[in-house]
Formats: C-alpha cells, sequence, structure tokens
C-alpha cells in the first residue's frame, strides 16, 4: 500500500512542513497502520509526503526515516525544478 500525506496547511500554499515535523506526521500514519493491520503490514507500507515540494527541500524530506519518498505538485510542471528534485533523491540514496 502506498500513502500519501500533505497537510492541509500546505496545499496549494507554497509552505512546506519542516522535515521533523513531516517525519512525526508519517511516523504516525505508520503506527495506525501497524495498530489496525499490524506490524508487518506498518513496515511494508510506503508513505509519501507532498506539501510544495522543491529542490532545496527534496533532499532534507528524504533523510527522515517514515518519508520514502515525495509527491510532487507544482514543481513537476518545470522540467529544470523536477530535474534538480531527482538529482536530490539520487543524492539520498
Amino acid at each position: 500500500m502506498v500513502l500519501a500525506y500533505e497537510p492541509i496547511w500546505a496545499i496549494g500554499t507554497g509552505k512546506v512542513a519542516h522535515p521533523e515535523e513531516a517525519e512525526k506526521a508519517q511516523e504516525f500514519c505508520r503506527k495506525v497502520v501497524g495498530e489496525l493491520w499490524g506490524d508487518e503490514a506498518a513496515g511494508e507500507l510506503v508513505i509519501q509526503y507532498g506539501g510544495s515540494v522543491k529542490p532545496g527541500n527534496a533532499a532534507e524530506l528524504l533523510k527522515e526515516p517514515d518519508i520514502d519518498g515525495l509527491l510532487v505538485g507544482g514543481a513537476s510542471l518545470s522540467p529544470e525544478s523536477f530535474h534538480h528534485i531527482i538529482q536530490a533523491i539520487v543524492g539520498v540514496s
């Protein structure tokens, strides 16, 4: 299962959660899945963070242990911006 999390206050605002704040939300989501369907399901869950992902914050977000990927919105409309996000991801991997 893949879960995408985006704070309501980030939708269309250009604001991004601090990596630690995003991690806490992702960790909570994984915990709830574990409580409902067990540790195995929680461990296999892929959680993506969305909310004003940009080249300048992608790598920091991906350093958090419960952020498995990124849900890129407006930044994906610019090939150059999207390319820089991909470079950030490759640099973290």
